[in-house]
């Protein structure tokens, strides 16, 4: 099965850098590139990507506003996964491009191998959030995450071991660090994940993080 993607960032050497890197896989396919958010939405919803890889910082509409033209609650459905690769470290819209809808982030400085394999998870249907990058994330934007006061009726679904692993998720723990927490199984820790990602109608782990830390579900 092709990949086809959609690469977006206002540095012509950046996208000529990402789209011969992505080119040179065989189960990839550059559709088509833009340098601004204008540009990016409108390609997109013409050329029909699978996959995004969106810059934050655009001209004429950031990349935070395309990603939600795209993947957000009022999207068109059936449209693309949203990568958004950035300098976190220099950039304080990470949090927000992910509650827009992007499905997961790589830093600017990522290897070329992980990039690939970042764009295959994210086709996949799977979130890209390693758990360093989650710990980063939730330490830079945890204060601006106020618990809400609807915790029990957004758990009434999730069973006590459901409730626990959304928990280690909220924490940055990866699969196999929850396994070694809970004592269970690694497919075990998969089939709960599923399961809490269903429950709730979240669409990856990351929308699971933020749902996690705005209800005030924390590891103690």
């Amino acid at each position: 099965m092709t990949v086809r993607l959609l690469v977006c960032d206002d540095q012509d050497l950046v996208r000529a850098g990402y789209i011969t890197i992505l080119s040179s896989q065989p189960d990839f396919e550059v559709v088509g590139q833009a340098g601004d958010g204008v540009d990016a939405v409108e390609q997109a919803l013409a050329k029909r990507p699978d996959v995004v890889v969106m810059d934050i910082r655009m001209p004429l509409l950031d990349g935070i506003e395309a990603t939600r033209r795209l993947a957000g609650p009022d999207a068109p459905p059936g449209g693309p996964r949203v990568l958004v690769v950035t300098t976190f470290n220099l950039d304080a819209y990470v949090f927000e491009a992910i509650r827009a809808g992007a499905s997961g982030f790589l830093l600017k400085d990522t290897p070329a191998e992980t990039m690939i394999e970042a764009v295959r998870t994210v086709a996949a249907g799977h979130a890209l959030l390693a758990p360093e990058v989650t710990r980063n994330l939730i330490g830079h934007f945890g204060a601006r995450l106020r618990p809400e006061d609807n915790t029990r009726d957004v758990l009434a679904g999730l069973t006590e071991r459901e409730v626990e692993v959304l928990r280690l998720i909220a924490a940055g723990l990866s699969n196999p660090e929850i396994a070694a927490a809970l004592f269970i199984g690694r497919e075990t820790v998969k089939t709960h994940v599923s399961r809490i990602l269903t429950k709730l109608g979240l669409r990856d782990r990351v929308h699971a993080v933020v749902l996690a830390h705005r209800i005030g579900l924390t590891a103690d």
